[in-house]
Order: C-alpha cells, then structure tokens, then sequence
C-alpha cells in the first residue's frame, strides 16, 4: 500500500478542513517562532539578560493549558468551526499587541496572554481535521497537521531576513497575519460531521464524567506530552541563540541554518505519519525518538555551517518525525465526548510542565562557559529515551472509528 495513498481522494470540504488546520497551527507556530529570533534584540532594548527575556517563552508554554481547557471545551460545546476561528482573532491580536510593549514586564504580561490564547489551536483544529476525514488518510495528515508548527518556523526564519531593516518591534508585527485565515474558514470549511453527529450525546455527557471514567488514560496523556515538549523545545527555542551566541552566526547564516532544519521537520512528520499507517503509532513514535540520539555528536562538537545544517536538519526530521503521529495517537485514544477537549487539554499541559526548558537550558549555558550546545544536546538525550519509553508501553487505538465516517 502506498503509504501516501491517504491523501489522494479528500473531498473539497475535507481538503478545506485540512488546509484551515494546517495554515491555523502554521500561523500559530509562526507566531511563536518570531520571538525565538529576536531574544537577544528585545534583551538589548529593556536592558535585561537573554535568560529574562527567555521567561517569555516560558509564560507563553505555561499559559497554553488553560487555553486549551478552556477553547476545548468550547469546541466540544458549540463546534470546531467557530471556536477555531474566535482563537485564531485572539491570538493574533494578542502577538501584534506584543510588538509595542514599553518595557519588560508589559511584554511578559502580553506574551503570556498570547499564550492562552495559542492553546485552544491545535486541539480545536486537529479535532476538526480528524473528524473529518476517512479513518485510512489520517496517519499521513497528522504528520502533515503537526508540521504547521516546522511551516510555522521556517515562515519565522524567512521573516527574520528583515530584522535588521524593521528590528524586533516590526518583525513582531507580522504577528498579525494569522487573521486573515478567517475569511478562508467561514467561506469554506465545513462543521466537522463528527462532532454534528455527537451533539446530543456530548451535552448528556459533560465533560467530567468522561474524564473521570478515564483518569489514568488522562494521566498518561499528559506525562507522554510532556515528554514530547522536553524534546521539541529543548531542540528548538534556543537554536537561533545557540547559533547567534556560541558560534557566531549572522542573521543570514541562522536564517538558512533554520530553513533547513525546518525542511527537515516537515519531512519527518509528514514521512513518520504516514509509517505510522504501517507500523502502528507506538513503533513510529519510539523509532523517531531514537532517530536523535545519533545526530547530537554535530550539535557538540560540529563548528563548520555545513555541519550545524546538517544537525538542524536530522535532528528536527527525527524530533518532529515522533511529533507527526501525535495528533492522530492522541485524538483515537481520546474519549468521543471530549475530542475537543482532551487531546489539546494533555498537550498543553505538557507544554507547562516542560514550560522552564528555554530558562534553565539558558542559565545552564550561561554558567558552562555561554555552551548552549551542551545544553541542547544534555536535554535532548534524557527526553528522546524517555518518550521513547513511555510511547512503547503506552496504549493504542489505531484505525479508532470517530461516531461517523467519513466517505
């Protein structure tokens, strides 16, 4: 069976609900990504460390849970399709707003609202896209969902080439593109006919008695993404710095060495997501976790640009190989009644347990001689084997069938 076979077939409502997800968590991501870009320069203007500024990073993470409970729960009450569209207005508004801070703490105060409101994203839209689609495409289009947020950074990359003609407050403004994807999503994407179909039941239901019922399952989500979010952001958010800070980089030379290393994601998830088709979400999962610990040695010690691409590159086709099946894993293990909810609720929570990694990643540096390679590589061991792990003896529903099928 070809294993891309899932995407060829997708109705136009289904490719509609496929491209809103993917451009919505892209925009997220790329949302993000910008500040990742510019630490050093918003440390400059408030006159603060790197590891000050990086709090931001670390507010952003920890206020993406009570997003993602509170958005979750209103897609699993009123609907995918208008809850996406409110959070995608917020978050937007909330980035832009970022740009003009006065001082240090406004901007912690404003990336941190921009955090609750980039939680309810990716659980709304995942759930929306899954929902929708034959049961035979998803493994394929989780890996192509989760790799909005390498879409996302490659879009933050590219947009870094006018840091040194619009600075950081102006790079911050294209934070407000996001919006636009409004008007795509109210002319041409469809209410998920999941979650038409479970209405009545999900209102029966609430959203207690269901988590209740499967407390443990709950419980293992969560340390499972947090285990993901140690490597995603123990590999990415200090990236830039590590190559601007340590190795001397500039803006051109970072911006091509993350183009790169972004392309490599984008093939990992969309290549591991579709393998999961085959060798089941676990086995996809604990192969790409592995896939990392091989790439680290050019983190350490590589100083030539070839061999730093090289790592960016093979390192983020195996970190965002395992993030690829996630969507897919989480949103068949999920409870009917809280899809909405659960998926984007245990990601977020991860988020804020893994929400001190840019802090401590950089204070680590800082005391080790300015070693952010170190610092990268250290944490990138401990999580690639712990989420392989816990992905290997964790459950799976592979092939779950939603409340309706798709044609």
């Amino acid at each position: 069976m070809d294993l891309f076979d899932g995407l060829r077939g997708l109705t136009k409502s289904q490719r509609a609900a496929v491209t809103a997800s993917l451009l919505g968590w892209s925009l997220d991501a790329f949302d993000f990504f910008l500040l990742t870009f510019v630490l050093g320069d918003v440390a400059k203007t408030f006159q603060v460390k790197i590891s000050q500024v990086s709090v931001a990073i670390m507010l952003t993470l920890a206020m993406r849970p009570l997003g993602a409970l509170v958005f979750g729960y209103l897609a699993d009450r009123f609907g995918r399709r208008p809850v996406l569209q409110i959070d995608l207005l917020l978050f937007s508004a909330i980035a832009f707003s970022s740009a003009f801070a006065p001082n240090l703490t406004v901007f912690l105060i404003l990336r941190a609202a921009f955090g609750f409101a980039m939680g309810g994203e990716w659980g709304t839209g995942a759930a929306l896209t899954l929902e929708s689609i034959p049961a035979k495409s998803r493994g394929v289009i989780s890996g192509l969902l989760q790799e909005g947020w390498a879409i996302g950074a490659l879009l933050g990359a590219l947009a870094n080439l006018f840091l040194p003609h619009v600075g950081w407050r102006g790079l911050l403004m294209f934070s407000a593109a996001p919006a636009l994807l409004i008007l795509y999503i109210r002319r041409n994407v469809d209410e998920s006919p999941s979650w038409v179909a479970g209405a009545s039941e999900r209102k029966r239901q609430g959203v207690l008695k269901p988590i209740l019922a499967n407390f443990k399952l709950v419980i293992y989500l969560v340390i499972l993404m947090t285990a993901f979010n140690f490597l995603s952001h123990g590999t990415q958010d200090l990236f830039p710095t590590f190559l601007k800070s340590q190795h001397h980089f500039s803006a051109g030379e970072v911006t091509l060495v993350s183009v790169i290393a972004s392309l490599g994601a984008i093939l990992g998830g969309i290549g591991f997501g579709a393998l999961s088709e085959k060798w089941g979400r676990r086995r996809a999962i604990l192969t790409a976790s592995l896939c990392v610990l091989p790439v680290l040695p050019l983190v350490l010690y590589g100083q030539a640009p070839i061999a730093l691409a090289a790592a960016g590159f093979l390192m983020q086709l195996a970190v965002q190989g395992a993030w690829g099946v996630a969507p897919v894993h989480l949103n068949e293990l999920a409870p009917a009644a809280v899809r909405g909810l659960l998926p984007g609720l245990a990601y977020q929570l991860g988020n804020l347990l893994a929400s001190q990694t840019a802090p401590l990643q950089a204070k680590f540096a800082e005391t080790h001689g300015d070693n952010y390679g170190l610092a990268i590589a250290g944490l990138a061991t401990l999580a690639a084997l712990g989420l392989a792990g816990l992905a290997w003896f964790g459950p799976e529903a592979k092939g779950k069938a939603f409340e309706t099928s798709a044609p």
